[in-house]
């Protein structure tokens, strides 16, 4: 029995109390930890690590309420769950905080050295784990603590050296010199998927090259006129008649006066600029590749942090943006440069540091892509391929993986997985190894030095499945809970993440690593921006905590979400979640006041049941088979509101009014029957909750006459066929129609609730039967001290009137009302409402507001209109009603 009844509920739920009493609770049972029954069916979702970097966001916290609510769903629903935790190193931006911190100090990382630097850096991570750690336990989620990871603990660092030693040996991995994206701020490669383009207002120089023979000149353009120091070369369309006589001559270049050849290559763009483009190898990407083609030197001009060097000549030391005004100037004056023309273009970004990238040629190590992105598409053709929902993301992320370029994966970084490479000093033979080597493989020499830098944190991340459960050793754990069920991540990391376990899944489990992707949309502000530091418009997740409650900010999220797709975040709805917090609360203490000295065993459902009793359990199983397909299909969004409706609607405010008649009548059956099904109710209700609600739903559960010990591990519900009663419906539709329109006239006309009344019903033969049966409910939830049924009824002079499914109300105004001081009101309220729908009229005709006013005030104004023009008809109808 989970707990006897000692006392009522406090009159208010007090969530931060509840919240460290159960969470406690929760741990001390060890509910979260996976493997205590071997029978049970795996379920399987490894949590996307977090970064050591900072704080969780209101990001962060939509994805773990999605996650906690499957796997609590499927907890209670009996599988053997592991929700496996862990936190990512995070090498760029962790790396870029530990040293931002230390520059307040006044130190670098090279006045530490590597090894007191990374001192530094554990001590970092060590803060912030346990940060994340307190934050992951406010939000409530139920994650397997005994397993935690984090990307650089011993085990997943020896499945990266794995890794990277076969793909090494297969020959899918090499150390090259190539073009790549530079972040001159942070000095290290990016990938391309860390890399953000963002259209800018550039401009695009026009320049004459003289021709080394005296005989003309031939125009280029370019964006970058300061990289045209390292240019080696003019192309040219080779079936671009302006220039074919040019293809083979030299022209001079200029400044630099060097030598450099005209040559031809089919990509060149004939539209673009002039024609001709400059050729410069060693700084932009395109032009590396027509260089290898033609045999080009490579020649580098800028050093890694952005500033020209000898290569530069007059230009060396200076800032790349400034020696492009400086060159600028020269050549203008040279009277090379002819024209400088606006020019919008896409100019990609750093990610981390949100420098302007520079494309680079660099020697660095890469992954060779197309084999392994091979079997990735493959697998996409067969039934059994990765699920991606929505089913949209397939497309983008085939999109991505069939047009994939090799894989830049060293960074110039020392917090991360150093390369496990070793170079001889004595005869220069490179060693990849699982360990690091006493002696050269070649020579035998003892001066080995490792490669300095550090695996790009993708690189381990794309093992986060299954080096997380053992790998590369055949655990337990990898044998039951690989592959994994499902992964819930945003859609912006299809490429850096998704991708990538795919990939290294097929290579080296030969298994996928995930059944399903449910993709997460990003929370934006209520204006829809994208939450940023820059803009001031974050929202702290423990802020709404701390104000609203967890269960609250949970609710919020998960009824605020379609798959795949963004959502605004507003405190108006962590109220609205709030209220309905409160709701169930105030429910749930009206049905323990009146359960008092009841046992379990009395509380069972036998006997008659009356036409309420059968609704609200028939309801019951609709919303439980409801609940469980939309949580199956990841709609957790309409998953909330259908149990918002049952449990607001349904249950609170229609099945608890009508059960207060037999709770307070003299059938002692019919009460126990009532008491019964309400607590009933509540349980089920309370136990399809839980999964976005965990903890209020614990606290009211443990106050209830039922068996088990926490909700937690309580079974999930299920439809109940002797529950089925779909004639119910309809009846219980008639007498809500019937109820709800009464007290809508009464609170029109302003009758005070202790004001008993007269009604008088005109019924079809149908659903006679329905209000003879229920004729103390209606007079009581109407307030109604005589009430007329008959088919054949007149209605009565001076009487309001309404229509509901099968029957007509007619409630005599005689004794009622004060007829000629209602119709004094109603006319001053229709003068107020004629007034406010000119005035809206007037403004809205107005070319002046509606144009230069914002779009959502005008709108707001032509809602208002509507709005007052609805009441005016309400207030029309009921003055012609009261009139005759």
């Amino acid at each position: 029995m989970a707990q006897e009844i000692k006392s009522h509920l406090p009159s208010a739920y007090n969530p931060h109390e509840a919240e460290k009493k159960w969470y406690d609770f929760w741990l001390n049972g060890k509910f979260f930890e996976a493997g205590k029954d071997p029978n049970k069916v795996p379920y399987t979702i490894v949590i996307p690590p977090p970064n050591v970097t900072g704080n969780l966001h209101i990001g962060h916290a939509l994805n773990n309420t999605l996650q906690d609510m499957l796997i609590r769903f499927k907890r209670m629903q009996g599988y053997d769950v592991l929700w496996l935790p862990g936190m990512d190193h995070a090498g760029i931006a962790t790396q870029a905080r530990v040293e931002g911190k230390l520059r307040e100090e006044g130190v670098s990382r090279h006045d530490l050295g590597r090894e007191k630097f990374l001192e530094k850096a554990w001590e970092w991570k060590d803060i912030y784990a346990k940060n994340i750690a307190r934050q992951w336990r406010k939000m409530g989620i139920s994650i397997d603590y005994s397993r935690e990871r984090f990307t650089l603990d011993e085990g997943l660092s020896n499945a990266v050296k794995e890794v990277f030693v076969r793909l090494y040996e297969k020959g899918l991995i090499y150390r090259g010199k190539y073009i790549i994206n530079w972040d001159p701020v942070t000095r290290t490669a990016l990938s391309d998927i860390e890399v953000i383009h963002k259209e800018v207002k550039g401009a695009l120089y026009h320049m004459n090259y003289p021709l080394k023979d005296g005989s003309g000149y031939i125009r280029v353009a370019t964006t970058r006129p300061e990289t045209m120091l390292g240019d080696t070369a003019i192309a040219v369309h080779p079936e671009d008649e302006r220039y074919q006589h040019l293809i083979g001559k030299t022209v001079i270049l200029p400044i630099v006066e060097r030598e450099i050849p005209i040559i031809a290559d089919e990509y060149v763009d004939p539209e673009f600029g002039s024609g001709a483009v400059k050729i410069t190898p060693a700084h932009d990407p395109n032009d590396f590749e027509m260089g290898q083609r033609h045999g080009l030197e490579q020649i580098v001009v800028m050093n890694e942090d952005g500033k020209m060097n000898e290569n530069a000549r007059q230009y060396q030391g200076m800032d790349r943006f400034e020696c492009r005004k400086r060159i600028v100037k020269d050549l203008q004056a040279a009277g090379i440069l002819i024209e400088i023309e606006e020019h919008v273009h896409s100019v990609g970004h750093s990610e981390r540091s949100g420098s302007v990238v520079e494309p680079y040629l660099s020697t660095q190590w890469f992954v060779r892509m197309k084999p392994l992105a091979k079997r990735a598409i493959e697998l996409q053709k067969d039934k059994e391929g990765v699920r991606f929902v929505p089913d949209r993301f397939e497309k983008i992320y085939l999109n991505w993986i069939e047009n994939v370029r090799d894989w830049c994966i060293s960074r110039q970084l020392w917090w991360g997985h150093r390369i496990p490479a070793w170079y001889c000093d004595d005869c220069g033979e490179l060693t990849v190894a699982r360990t690091a080597p006493d002696a050269c493989p070649s020579c035998h020499s003892k001066q080995l030095r490792q490669d300095e830098d550090v695996l790009d944190t993708w690189f381990s991340s794309a093992l986060w499945p299954f080096s997380t459960l053992g790998w590369p050793e055949e655990t337990a754990d990898l044998k039951r809970y690989y592959p994994t069920d499902v992964l819930v991540t945003g859609y912006d990391i299809i490429y850096f993440w998704v991708a990538r376990m795919i990939f290294t899944a097929l290579e080296f489990v030969d298994q996928k690593p995930f059944k399903d992707v449910l993709m997460t949309g990003l929370v934006r502000d209520a204006e829809g921006r994208k939450m940023s530091k820059s803009l001031g418009n974050g929202v702290d997740p423990m802020d709404v905590i701390d104000q609203y409650g967890a269960d609250a900010m949970r609710f919020m999220l998960s009824t605020g979400c379609t798959p795949g797709n963004d959502q605004r975040f507003r405190y108006e709805r962590v109220e609205s979640a709030r209220n309905f917090a409160n709701k169930i609360w105030n429910a749930s203490r009206f049905v323990l006041m009146n359960i008092e000295g009841v046992s379990e065993e009395e509380l069972k459902i036998t006997g008659d049941l009356s036409i309420a009793d059968r609704w609200i359990l028939h309801r019951l199983n609709e919303t439980i088979k409801d609940v469980t397909r939309l949580l199956e299909r990841y709609e957790f969004g309409e998953m909330g509101r259908a149990l918002y409706n049952f449990i607001w609607d349904d249950f609170c405010d229609w099945y608890i009014e009508f059960a207060k008649l037999p709770l307070y009548g003299d059938n002692e059956i019919a009460k126990r029957t009532t008491q019964a099904v309400l607590v009933h109710v509540l349980d089920q209700s309370l136990r399809l909750l839980h999964p976005t609600m965990p903890f209020i739903t614990e606290e009211i559960w443990q106050h209830l006459p039922v068996d088990g010990e926490s909700i937690t591990i309580s079974a999930w519900p299920e439809e109940n066929s002797t529950f089925y009663a779909p004639e119910s419906e309809q009846e219980m539709q008639i007498l809500i129609e019937t109820i709800r329109a009464v007290r809508n006239i009464r609170a029109e006309m302003e009758v005070a609730p202790k004001h008993q009344i007269e009604l008088l019903i005109r019924p079809s033969a149908e659903v006679i039967q329905t209000f003879r049966n229920n004729e103390a409910a209606i007079k009581r939830l109407c307030g109604v001290s005589q009430l007329w049924l008959d088919p054949e009824l007149k209605r009565p002079d001076k009487s309001m009137t309404a229509i509901v499914t099968g029957a007509e109300l007619f409630l005599p105004l005689a004794g009622l009302v004060d007829i000629e001081q209602t119709v004094a009101r109603l006319q001053s309220e229709l003068e107020k409402l004629d007034k406010e729908v000119a005035r809206v009229e007037k403004k809205l005709a107005n070319p002046g507001f509606v144009a230069k006013a914002p779009q959502q005030i005008v709108e707001a104004e032509r809602q208002k209109g509507e709005e007052y023009k609805a009441k005016r008809e309400k207030v029309l109808a009921r003055l012609a009603e009261i009139k005759g």
